[in-house]
C-alpha cells in the first residue's frame, strides 16, 4: 500500500470521509485500537458530523499494560515479539472486535520517534491490521518516513486506506 509522506489534514479529511461513506452504505461500524497515533484515527473519523451512526469506540493502548487490560494482548507475545510486531497489532485487532460489537476494527502500533528504535526496528517502523467479524485479520508493515508528525499522519492515512479496502472487498 502507498501513503504519501505529503499527506495533509484535508487528505485525511477526505480518507475519513470516504470511510464514512463506505460505513453507511454497508450499515456497519468500525472501532480503532491505536498506540503509536494516540487516537488520532478516531479523532479523524469522530470529526465527520454524525460519526455515531458508524464510530462505535476507539482505543488508546499505549503501555503493556494497556494493550493487555483493554485489548486482551496475552503478556507473552509482548515479552517475546514487543509491542511493534505483527503478532501484538493481530491481538490488538482481534482484541477490540471482541470487546465491541463493531463489524470493521484497525489497530496500530508503531514507533513514531524520535527515540525508541530497536535493532531490526528504526524509528518510522509501523504495523497496521485490520479485520472484520469473523474473518482473519490482514496485517503489515510500514517505514515511513519524516519527524514524529509525519509518522503518525502516513500511519493515520494507512489505516484509513486499509479501512476502504477491507470494506471493498
Amino acid at each position: 500500500m502507498t501513503v504519501s509522506t505529503r499527506c495533509d489534514d484535508a487528505e485525511l479529511v477526505r480518507l475519513g470521509e470516504v470511510v464514512a461513506d463506505l460505513l453507511i452504505q454497508r450499515g456497519q461500524m468500525v472501532v480503532t485500537a491505536e498506540s503509536c497515533t494516540g487516537g488520532w484515527i478516531a479523532k479523524t473519523l469522530t470529526d465527520i458530523p454524525g460519526s455515531s451512526a458508524w464510530f462505535e469506540a476507539g482505543l488508546v493502548a499505549y503501555s503493556y499494560e494497556a494493550k493487555e487490560a483493554l485489548l486482551g494482548v496475552n503478556p507473552h507475545t509482548l515479552e517475546r515479539t514487543g509491542a511493534v510486531s505483527q503478532e501484538t497489532v493481530v491481538e490488538m485487532v482481534s482484541g477490540a472486535l471482541a470487546r465491541y460489537g463493531a463489524s470493521v476494527a484497525v489497530a496500530v502500533t508503531g514507533i513514531a520517534g524520535p527515540g525508541g528504535a530497536t535493532p531490526g526496528k528504526p524509528v518510522g517502523t509501523v504495523w497496521i491490521a485490520w479485520k472484520r467479524r469473523g474473518g482473519y485479520a490482514h496485517a503489515e508493515t510500514f517505514h515511513f518516513d519524516g519527524d514524529r508528525e509525519a509518522v503518525r499522519r502516513q500511519t493515520v492515512a494507512a489505516a484509513l486506506v486499509g479501512i476502504q479496502k477491507i470494506l471493498t472487498t
